[in-house]
């Protein structure tokens, strides 16, 4: 039975045939190396993140990556990563704009992935929608985003073979 595509749980504009092409090479990532996809995707959306308060962000983001890191490790149980993500919401409900509320979402959703797979591809639409609210009339853009998350996740698949 083939479970690709999933279905969206985010209202965006996208390029349906790469996001596709990006959960074919998702579901082929070992669990660790999807989560540590997810993060490493969700850098280029941290600085868009404000909720009025620099250092109260930092926190928040230090302390998610941390539960994430003890997650990988196997020293957090799945119900402590998931308190980490809550708290980790903060980012996004207290958010100073539509686009930092969606950003906080990308790296909030890659947190999640450290627990649950499915949180990767939930992510990576969260990042389209940072790109819709930034530019509503251009696909372009959105292309763009989906092959970086392409290639970053054909890199993490690359390391992955070459380890075998």
């Amino acid at each position: 039975m083939n479970h690709l595509p999933s279905s969206y749980k985010v209202a965006i504009w996208d390029d349906s045939e790469k996001r596709l092409e990006l959960e074919q090479i998702l579901d082929r990532l070992p669990q660790k190396e999807l989560a540590r996809w997810a993060l490493e995707n969700s850098r280029d959306f941290l600085s868009l993140i404000d909720i009025g308060d620099a250092g109260e962000k930092n926190k928040i983001i230090r302390q998610a990556y941390e539960a994430f890191d003890a997650r990988l490790r196997n020293e957090f149980s799945p119900h402590e990563l998931r308190k980490a993500g809550f708290a980790a919401n903060l980012l996004s409900k207290n958010a100073q704009n539509q686009i930092a509320k969606y950003a906080a979402r990308v790296f909030v959703q890659a947190i999640s992935t450290a627990h649950m797979r499915g949180h990767a591809i939930v992510s990576a639409d969260y990042a389209i929608k940072v790109r819709n609210l930034q530019d509503a009339d251009k696909l372009e853009l959105v292309r763009q985003e989906r092959e970086k998350q392409i290639r970053l996740a054909e890199s993490f698949l690359a390391n992955v073979i070459d380890k075998r």
